[in-house]
C-alpha cells in the first residue's frame, strides 16, 4: 500500500486550515488517513506549523513519499533532516549523541531566525500605526486651523454690522 505524506484540508472557505496526514494514496484528499501528524496553519503571518517531528520520520523511514508542500514543510521543521541524520547513524557515520546535537543546534537557529522574522513584522506593523496617528493628528490640526479663521472672519463681520447699525442709530 503506498503512503503519501499530505495535506487534507478543513476550515472555511476562503480561511484554509490543513491537518498534515499519513493516508493511503488511493483515498481522497479529505478522506481516510492512517494518522494525523500535524496541522498547519496558512492564515496566520508568519504560518503557524506544529509537527510531531518523531512520528514524520517514523512514517518517512517506512517508505512514506511526501508531496511537495507536505516535503516543504517537512524540511521547515526539520523532519527530513532528523530523517537524513537518522539514516546516518544507522550507517555509522555519525552516534545518536552527535546526531541529535547537530539537530538541536539547526532547531535554535531555525527558532531565532522565526523569532527575527516575527520581530520585524511586529517593528513594522508599530511604525505603521504611528505613521497612520502622526498623518491623523496633520489632517486634524488642518481641520482646526481651516475652521479657525472662519469664526473669527464671521465675528469681525458681525462687529462690521454693529458698528453699522450703532452709526445708523446715531444719525
Amino acid at each position: 500500500m503506498p503512503v503519501k505524506i499530505r495535506l487534507q484540508r478543513h476550515g472555511k472557505k476562503g480561511k484554509p486550515y490543513y491537518w498534515i496526514v499519513a493516508a493511503d494514496a488511493r483515498s481522497k484528499r479529505d478522506g481516510r488517513y492512517l494518522e494525523k501528524i500535524g496541522s498547519y496553519n496558512p492564515n496566520t503571518n508568519p504560518a503557524t506549523i506544529e509537527l510531531d517531528v518523531d512520528g514524520a520520520v517514523t512514517w518517512l523511514q517506512n517508505g512514506a513519499q511526501p508531496t511537495d508542500t507536505a516535503k516543504a514543510i517537512l524540511s521547515y521543521k526539520g523532519a527530513l533532516l532528523k530523517n537524513h541524520l537518522a539514516g546516518g547513524v544507522r550507517k555509522g557515520a555519525l552516534t545518536e549523541e552527535q546526531a541529535e546535537a547537530k539537530f538541536n543546534a539547526w532547531l535554535e537557529e531555525k527558532a531565532s531566525k522565526v523569532q527575527a522574522k516575527a520581530d520585524g513584522l511586529a517593528k513594522a506593523d508599530a511604525d505603521a500605526k504611528a505613521k497612520a496617528l502622526e498623518a491623523e493628528k496633520a489632517v486634524n490640526e488642518a481641520r482646526i486651523a481651516a475652521a479657525a479663521p472662519v469664526v473669527e472672519e464671521a465675528a469681525e463681520e458681525a462687529d462690521a454690522e454693529v458698528e453699522a447699525t450703532a452709526n445708523n442709530e446715531e444719525e
